[in-house]
């Protein structure tokens, strides 16, 4: 039986490449985002180039019944998953006190109790058959004062290393891939169109090297996955700087 991956959030960015870089391996595909047009566009040409199985789960992951309807074809014995990729997200300001609060839920939502929801049940049935991975897109504002995008990013890394750590000896690998700013449609989404985000072109990074490096510590077992050495250095310097500077340096980009 082929190895089967499911991915949220896969109709745009990181989720698209995951889907297409799992598929060139020969993973049969479950791609679940709100947007069916999308996934339907991105199902046929995987199927196309790679001939692999593609199931289209269209959720949204802050409603209860899209969380159910995901959690419980994780937990299907019939149909195993042998990857779970937790990449849906979005941004906000970083002004938490402007936001719109229901905004925030949302966010929080999506960030932190989908991730939770979706991890619990993969790992139950990963753990019955003695094997699984699980790779959370997290982000290196996890390790910076940035809002309520680092607060839910730095539980998502806080509870892989966890749970990578209790779950390693019983066949699981759990990684959170920590991508600086990368070359997706994810700024745009914010309002911010390419090259108005106040960043400098050396600190982005290509969405394939992304996925790749994050594949690739994720099947040697890590626990934290940061792609590239200038992100590895930030995060480095971030520990050694006082939280009041750290923050407003935090606040470059969005």
């Amino acid at each position: 039986m082929a190895k089967t991956a499911l991915i949220t959030g896969a109709s745009s960015g990181l989720g698209t490449e995951f889907a297409r870089q799992l598929a060139a391996r020969g993973a049969d595909l479950v791609l679940v985002a709100r947007d069916e047009a999308a996934l339907g566009r991105l199902a046929g040409a995987l199927r196309v180039a790679r001939g692999v199985e593609v199931e289209v789960l269209v959720a949204d992951l802050t409603d209860d019944a899209g969380l159910d309807a995901v959690a419980s074809r994780l937990a299907d014995p019939e149909r195993p998953v042998e990857v779970l990729v937790n990449n849906a997200g979005f941004g906000l300001d970083l002004d938490f006190a402007a936001n719109d609060l229901a905004d925030e839920e949302r966010h929080l939502d999506l960030h932190v109790r989908a991730t939770m929801r979706l991890s619990h049940a993969a790992l139950g049935a990963m753990l019955a058959r003695g094997h699984g991975r699980i790779i959370n897109v997290a982000s290196v504002a996890a390790f910076l004062p940035r809002g309520t995008y680092g607060a839910v990013k730095a539980w998502i890394v806080s509870f892989s290393r966890w749970a990578n750590a209790a779950y390693g000896p019983r066949g699981m690998t759990v990684t959170a891939v920590c991508p600086g700013f990368t070359h997706t449609n994810f700024h745009e989404r914010l309002g911010l169109p390419p090259g108005q985000e106040g960043i400098p072109p050396f600190m982005w990074l290509d969405a394939a090297e992304v996925v790749r490096g994050g594949l690739r510590d994720a099947a040697h077992g890590k626990a934290v996955s940061i792609p590239s050495l200038r992100y590895k250095l930030l995060i480095g310097a971030a520990r050694l700087v006082p939280a009041p500077l750290a923050a407003r340096l935090a606040k470059s980009g969005r």
